[in-house]
């Protein structure tokens, strides 16, 4: 078995982990210096939204000498606008202007054919109203509602509200780190970012699912028990599906990655920048919000309910009595845990051990039960 393969069992064993519950505090900090940077650069420097969204006029010139740069000063100059240059495999360039009307891009074809050294009728000028690229964002917005309310609803019955809530609350995280990118970066909004948006929600989703349906089932009969408290169990859902997450985020990343480095940046196909940068940006933060933020989330939201602060109440005043006793790993001895405990490790429902550091390894009644199943 390969090393990760290895560690993977191990995890999902929860005879290895890391604590991420416990240091919730961090990775909400982190998140929040993100968002607030996400938002700030949209208030100052704010999205470069694309032709199809502000209108204006796309030229397609024939083969010319001129260069890139100087195509887009002379764009510039003869319509009062930036200008977008783009060199195509023939040797011709894509000049994309925006905020132009029918009068202003006749104008403006005529300027470029002489400054160019084109022949007029060779240019081709299409006009793109700022009434489509309305529409798509109106779309857009009505898709990504429906969305986010069926998702609440389904994750709701599923699971439970917290669920629901903190799974709601990671997605609008991933996409407010994705606009964030492109405001800084400053790509270009066009529709396919808009389709890379909307598709990010679902690779997000899908994580978030995985750890949760863990939670559900390790999460079991929890209170019948005083061994582990549900910030623990969180915790071993996390470490047991982390390998999982790890593979599927880096699988999806690989191809999306080579459309938008090689692709958009070492072949200069800039198209391929619109969806590929959203996915790779969406696909990493929803990895990330999955494992550090939707789940501690949960765990912190569950926390308040009156039978989990019992139980935490109970595990901690059953762990400091052991101390006091001079028992090792906070729990009393075997013939002690049939007396108070109720389920057992290895009866059906029973909670699993928590994935930290200082677990005891295989054998003994510390070995984890994997979510009450026998291993």
């Amino acid at each position: 078995m390969s090393r990760l393969g290895d560690l993977g069992a191990r995890l999902y064993r929860g005879e290895v982990g890391y604590d991420f519950i416990g240091k919730r505090k961090i990775w909400y900090g982190i998140s929040i210096l993100i968002t607030i940077t996400a938002i700030a650069a949209l208030a100052v420097r704010g999205l470069n939204m694309g032709i199809e969204f502000k209108g204006g006029a796309v030229f397609t010139i024939p083969s010319t000498s001129v260069s890139e740069v100087q195509a887009r000063e002379d764009a510039q100059k003869a319509s009062g606008h930036d200008a977008i240059v783009q060199k195509l495999g023939n040797g011709g360039m894509r000049i994309q202007v925006t905020e132009l009307d029918t009068k202003q891009a006749d104008a403006v074809k005529v300027q470029l054919a002489k400054d160019l050294k084109v022949d007029e009728a060779k240019i081709n000028a299409d006009l793109v109203g700022p009434s489509w690229g309305a529409t798509i964002a109106n779309k857009a917005w009505m898709g990504l509602g429906i969305f986010m309310v069926l998702v609440v609803i389904y994750l709701a019955i599923a699971f439970e509200w917290r669920m629901a809530v903190a799974a709601l609350i990671a997605l609008i995280h991933d996409l407010t780190i994705t606009v964030g990118v492109y405001t800084l970066v400053g790509f270009e909004v066009t529709p396919g970012t808009v389709i890379g948006l909307l598709t990010i929600l679902g690779y997000s989703l899908y994580d978030t699912v995985v750890v949760f349906d863990s939670l559900k089932e390790g999460a079991n009969g929890i209170t019948k028990q005083s061994r582990w408290t549900y910030s623990e169990v969180a915790n071993r859902s996390i470490n047991s599906t982390l390998v999982r997450s790890i593979n599927t985020t880096v699988v999806a990343l690989l191809p999306v990655g080579a459309l938008l480095f090689i692709g958009g940046g070492f072949l200069g196909a800039g198209m391929l920048n619109d969806i590929s940068l959203s996915l790779f940006v969406g696909l990493a933060a929803g990895a990330y919000s999955s494992i550090f933020i939707a789940t501690p989330l949960v765990a912190d939201l569950k926390e308040r309910d009156p039978q989990i602060k019992a139980l935490k109440k109970r595990v901690l005043a059953k762990r400091a009595a052991a101390a006091a006793k001079g028992e090792l790993n906070g729990s009393s001895a075997d013939g002690d845990d049939t007396a108070d405990d109720g389920p057992q490790d290895d009866a059906p429902g029973a909670a699993p051990a928590p994935a930290v550091a200082g677990q005891r390894g295989r054998g003994g009644r510390g070995r984890p039960s994997g979510s009450g199943r026998r291993r």
